[in-house]
C-alpha cells in the first residue's frame, strides 16, 4: 500500500516483497552469489516501481555497456583505462556529494538510470561490466570509500568510480584511507572484497541513511530484514531489528526480537543481555 506521507519511492506490497526476500536469500546462500541479482533484488524491495521489466531492463543495460568495451585491451591497467573511457568519459557515470543524501543513490536501477550514485554502487557498475566484458575485476573496500581493482595484487591497479573512474596512485589511495580512518594504509584493505560483503556494506549504506530519517525507519527495517537473510550476518542485527519494531508501534515482535537477542548474547555478555530484557519488557508494558 503507498503511503502518500512519505516521499517515493515506495515500498512493494507485502506479497511482492515475500517473493523478493525468498529470491534474495536463495541467491545469498548460492554458491556462486550473483552481486547485480542482488543488488537489484535491494532495490526492488526498496523501490515498488521496480517490477520484472524494469529488473531485466538493468540486467540489459549492463550487458549494453559491457558489449562497448574493447575486446581484451590489455593488462590491468588497459583494463582500467578501458573501462573508464565508456563509463566515465562516454556515459559519465561519476559521483558528487548530494548523492549521499539520495536513497537511489544506493539502488543499482536508480544508478544506471541517473548514472550518479555512492561510490560502491558505482563500483558494482564497473564491477558487473568489467566482468561481463571478462576482465580481472574485483571490488575493494577501502575504509569509508569502495573502489574497484583490477588485476593480481602484484600488479594491482585500482580506480575510483566516484571520480569517474580515475586510475589511483599508491599516494592518491593512501590519501584516501587516512582522510577516512587517520591511519595508513594496510595490504589488507587492497584484498578483494566478496560479493556479500559488499551487499552487507550497501545494506549497511541503507540503514545509516534512514536512521538520519526517522520518519524512513521502514527502509531501514526493510535493509535490516535483508540483511539477515545473508549468511553469517552480525547478530546485533537481531537487537537492531528489535529496536526498530517498537520504535514502530510493534512492541510485541519487537519485544521477541530483543529476547531473542539477549539470548544470543547472554553467555558472552550477561551484564548487556540484562539491559535488553529490560527493554524488551519496557516494550511489552507499552501495550497495556
Amino acid at each position: 500500500m503507498r503511503r502518500p506521507y512519505l516521499p517515493p519511492p515506495y515500498p512493494p506490497p507485502p506479497e511482492r516483497s515475500a517473493e523478493l526476500r525468498r529470491r534474495f536469500a536463495e541467491e545469498a546462500r548460492s554458491e556462486r552469489p550473483d552481486l547485480s541479482a542482488l543488488c537489484l533484488l535491494i532495490g526492488a524491495e526498496a523501490d515498488g516501481s521496480l517490477d520484472e521489466a524494469g529488473i531485466d531492463a538493468a540486467q540489459l543495460e549492463l550487458d549494453r555497456l559491457a558489449g562497448e568495451l574493447p575486446y581484451r585491451p590489455g593488462g590491468p591497467q588497459a583494463w582500467a583505462d578501458a573501462v573508464r573511457g565508456v563509463l566515465g568519459a562516454r556515459y559519465d557515470f561519476h559521483g558528487t556529494p548530494g548523492d549521499y543524501d539520495r536513497l537511489e543513490s544506493s539502488l543499482l536501477h536508480e544508478v544506471l538510470r541517473r548514472r550518479r550514485g555512492l561510490p560502491i554502487l558505482l563500483s558494482v557498475v564497473w564491477l558487473e561490466v568489467a566482468r561481463r566484458a571478462g576482465a580481472p575485476v574485483y571490488g575493494v573496500a577501502l575504509p569509508g570509500h569502495f573502489v574497484v581493482g583490477f588485476g593480481p595484487a602484484e600488479e594491482q591497479t585500482l580506480a575510483d568510480p566516484f571520480d569517474g573512474g580515475r586510475v589511483l596512485t599508491g599516494t592518491d589511495t593512501e590519501m584516501l584511507v587516512v582522510g577516512a580512518t587517520g591511519a595508513p594504509l594496510d595490504a589488507s584493505m587492497l584484498e578483494p572484497a566478496t560479493p556479500l560483503e559488499v551487499v552487507q556494506r550497501i545494506l549497511n549504506n541503507i540503514r545509516a541513511w534512514a536512521a538520519a530519517r526517522p520518519e524512513q525507519s521502514d527502509v531501514a527495517l526493510r535493509a535490516v530484514e535483508l540483511a539477515l537473510l545473508v549468511p553469517s550476518h552480525p547478530a546485533r542485527l537481531r537487537y537492531e531489528r528489535g529496536q526498530l519494531l517498537v520504535q514502530r508501534g510493534q512492541f510485541s515482535p519487537g519485544a521477541e526480537e530483543l529476547d531473542a537477542y539477549a539470548d544470543l548474547i547472554e553467555v558472552v555478555d550477561e551484564p548487556t543481555a540484562e539491559k535488553v530484557r529490560q527493554q524488551a519488557h519496557t516494550a511489552r508494558s507499552m501495550l497495556n
